[in-house]
């Protein structure tokens, strides 16, 4: 299926209705889709997946007098697996500067992404099934560097994120089952979550008391604690590993970047046998007799080297022996999971109960209208997080002057490289169509820490990908016009009964109760 509205409008649609007086400035950059073999390295066989890149910068500007300043980020990865009609959303990275005049935008933000890649109606994908995965687990900042410096900033700690995303996620179901009933399709929604270390007893009055007292959803949403792969009536977007060839739990946890369960993906695959390490055979001695070498070798026959196809399908390491019960179960003993604070994983599955098929004859590599290429969502990502800071106010607002130009600038062919001072930046034209080109200078070398990424694999040995048979995308103003940025006037009027920090957690104001003195009696 596909809509004839926008993701940048459907965003600018649901930021309209938040209370205040304010104006939005949204920048959405959707990459084309690409080959990818990085979401399940180890399935065997490894299906064919595309990969795209989905990067959303909000500012927010309180009248026309005042500068803009940027608010919120998110950073998401989009997997589409046409073998199994899925697709599976992972927020990568949501994060807030804490400079918003009124209540947050943030959750308006998440929730209206999620719906609209959730929604059958509004997916830009062609698949039947999406998935919506994320891993809870709070920082102080995320992509904004040094923003924690920032006083105003208020980030949620560990078990009220873990609330927040519940809710958040909760609502989207909501919304999805109540379009559902209205139309004449269905979307069939299941929602799960796990906190490790923590039972569901332990998990489920931990979120309440984190919760506190909301109003109750329209549609209230079952939540399973626990994981998704088990499922029966919902089909995983890697196809099952093949019986004859026994199992394999590559086939059903995925692989995220800067996710512990891909690094605990990783020990399992690279874990030696249950024999442990063995050691190399020995080899025939070269001053060996030739009868004492031909006994040697009847004795001890040297097996024929395997071919390449059957290296290829083996299962590596202990993966064919731990099931997807004990991975979640040893999940809960990572010292990424049990260091002190709360994490969760959550997933959302939205599937499609129409009759009518969402496949499409278009290529699922070729670049739709208003997508850019993905090397201008890496470019952006690398000037948020290294050439950028968000430590006061007016860093924040030089900040947001250079990254809205970068990304402008990239649309109109200029590519634009911020200066050691990080106050301006410098256009360089590309000459296009030329067959030699002078090289763009490397970024300065900041003092700015790198956010945590996951290491490489060891040893790992992915076949090559062929060459995308569709060039990539050029963006142009046009494309910049009508797919990337919008923005849009609010004037609604503030909520009265609770107020809302930055990251949009309600306040209830605070009542001062006065207790009544009772007149002491005389004794005399």
């Amino acid at each position: 299926m596909t809509s004839t509205i926008t993701l940048r409008d459907s965003l600018l649609a649901a930021l309209s209705k938040l209370p205040g007086t304010r104006e939005f400035h949204l920048h959405v950059l959707v990459s084309a889709p690409r080959k990818n073999n990085a979401l399940f390295p180890f399935a065997r066989p490894r299906p064919r997946t595309y990969l795209q890149d989905v990067f959303i910068l909000l500012s927010e500007q309180e009248n026309p007098d005042k500068p803009r300043i940027i608010v919120t980020a998110i950073e998401a990865s989009v997997f589409n697996i046409p073998a199994t009609s899925s697709a599976v959303f992972y927020v990568s990275k949501v994060d807030s500067t804490g400079h918003s005049t009124g209540p947050s935008p943030t959750a308006a933000l998440v929730r209206s992404l999620l719906t609209f890649y959730a929604d059958p109606a509004t997916r830009p994908v062609a698949a039947d099934h999406l998935w919506i995965q994320l891993f809870a687990r709070a920082q102080a900042q995320y992509l904004f560097p040094n923003s924690a410096e920032f006083e105003g900033k208020k980030p949620l700690n560990d078990v009220k994120l873990c609330a927040w995303w519940k809710r958040l996620l909760s609502q989207v179901a909501s919304d999805l089952e109540s379009k559902a009933s209205s139309s004449e399709g269905g979307t069939k929604v299941k929602a799960f979550y796990l906190l490790p270390g923590y039972s569901e007893l332990e998990a489920e009055d931990t979120i309440r008391i984190a919760t506190g007292s909301r109003p109750p959803l329209s549609k209230p949403i079952v939540w399973k604690y626990g994981h998704p792969y088990c499922e029966e009536d919902i089909p995983l977007p890697c196809p099952k590993d093949n019986p004859e060839k026994g199992a394999n739990l590559g086939n059903y946890i995925p692989w995220f970047d800067d996710d512990p369960k891909s690094r605990f993906l990783d020990e399992i695959a690279y874990m030696p046998g249950a024999d442990g390490i063995k050691s190399p055979a020995r080899k025939r001695s070269k001053t060996a007799s030739s009868s004492s070498s031909a006994t040697l070798a009847n004795d001890e026959p040297t097996p024929e080297p395997a071919s390449k196809e059957a290296k290829e399908d083996k299962v590596m390491g202990e993966l064919g022996k731990v099931t997807a019960d004990e991975f979640w179960e040893r999940m809960g003993f990572r010292q990424e999971c049990v260091a002190g604070a709360v994490t969760g994983f959550f997933t959302l599955t939205a599937s499609s109960t129409s009759n009518k098929t969402s496949r499409s004859t278009i290529s699922p590599l070729a670049p739709q209208p208003g997508q850019v290429s993905s090397q201008i969502n890496k470019r952006i990502m690398t000037s948020l997080t290294t050439q950028v800071e968000f430590s006061t106010v007016e860093r924040s607002i030089r900040a947001t002057e250079t990254l809205e130009s970068a990304i402008k600038g990239l649309c109109e062919g200029i590519s634009t490289v911020p200066s050691s001072s990080n106050s301006t930046i410098r256009p360089t034209i590309v000459r296009k169509n030329t067959e030699r080109r002078t090289p763009e200078p490397e970024p300065p070398a900041t003092s700015l820490l790198v956010p945590p990424r996951t290491p490489p694999r060891k040893n790992a040995s992915l076949p090559e990908i062929s060459p995308n048979p569709f060039p990539e995308p050029i963006a142009s103003l046009e494309t910049y016009r009508s797919y990337i940025y919008g923005s849009t006037a609010v004037s609604n009027p503030l909520p009265t009964s609770a107020t809302k920090t930055s990251n949009g957690t309600e306040v209830t104001p605070h009542v001062t109760v006065l207790t009544v003195r009772r007149k002491k009696k005389r004794t005399d």
